[in-house]
């Protein structure tokens, strides 16, 4: 990704709405270097199409939900395997659309957007390991599964019954799929360059844990920048020295551990 789309990724993010296909793709253009702006261009135009072959006059929460079920899951097909959990492309938003299959979180986004151009009520449900999205209210409406095809939950897994239900935040949505990029990457150390822009991303995210700071310290000094890794370290350590001094001294030792691998 370029300095230019980096600062379109971070305008957006501290957008008063934020755009969540334009995060999407903007995060996708850091993985695919051939992810142009005629690319981009592309996937908005396809989510305009397929918004467009929905049914008009729909009412109600179901309604919508059987209306874009019937038309992405049914019709076009887009669903997920297991096997999706191993390519990163299926955190790409305009892989997903070209390949129709995806994880369950960029499988949302497409219900979600689709819907949300169609004027559908629907909000994506953050749930433990998994990511659906709901139609009507957030409290009792109609919950499908994207990555199954978008089957109705019904009732559905015990995290709908548990407390309220919070629709997902665009920012949150998005946090969420760089850290599957991350967990992506942690599993092939040879692509430790993806987890890399996962993090400057979520750095760039107006709110993320804090935590990110000292792993992406941890991650330069693993790549072999140890000057670098060892600044960041530094620089944690004094924003952690704050609240817990002891951390801070371990974090310092850790960054002059860090320089002496230069010698």
């Amino acid at each position: 990704m370029s300095s230019l789309t980096r600062a379109q990724f971070a305008q957006e993010a501290r957008a008063e709405r934020p755009d969540l296909s334009v995060l999407c793709l903007l995060l996708a253009a850091e993985a695919d270097p051939d992810l142009d702006e005629r690319g981009m261009d592309w996937a908005q135009i396809e989510l305009d199409r397929l918004a467009g072959m929905l049914p008009y006059g729909l009412r109600g929460a179901k309604a919508w939900a059987s209306a874009v079920t019937e038309l992405l899951g049914g019709r076009l097909g887009f669903h997920g395997t297991p096997a999706d959990y191993d390519r990163l492309s299926s955190s790409l938003l305009h892989e997903v659309l070209r390949r129709r299959r995806g994880l369950p979180i960029l499988l949302s986004v497409v219900w979600l957007e689709v819907a949300r151009r169609a004027g559908a009520p629907v909000y994506g449900l953050a749930l433990p390991g998994h990511f659906v999205v709901g139609f009507g209210d957030p409290q009792d409406g109609v919950v499908v599964d994207p990555f199954a095809g978008g089957v109705s939950l019904g009732a559905g897994p015990a995290e709908l019954a548990q407390g309220p239900r919070t629709a997902a935040r665009t920012l949150d949505i998005v946090l969420r799929i760089l850290n599957n990029v991350r967990a992506w990457a942690s599993d092939r150390p040879e692509h430790s360059a993806v987890a890399l822009w996962a993090l400057d991303l979520s750095l760039l995210l107006p709110s993320h844990p804090a935590s990110l700071r000292y792993e992406r310290a941890r991650l330069l000094v693993e790549r072999g920048a140890f000057v670098e890794g060892a600044a960041e370290l530094d620089a944690y350590a004094d924003v952690v020295a704050a609240v817990d001094a002891g951390a801070a001294a371990r974090l310092h030792t850790e960054a002059a551990a860090a320089r002496a691998l230069l010698n």
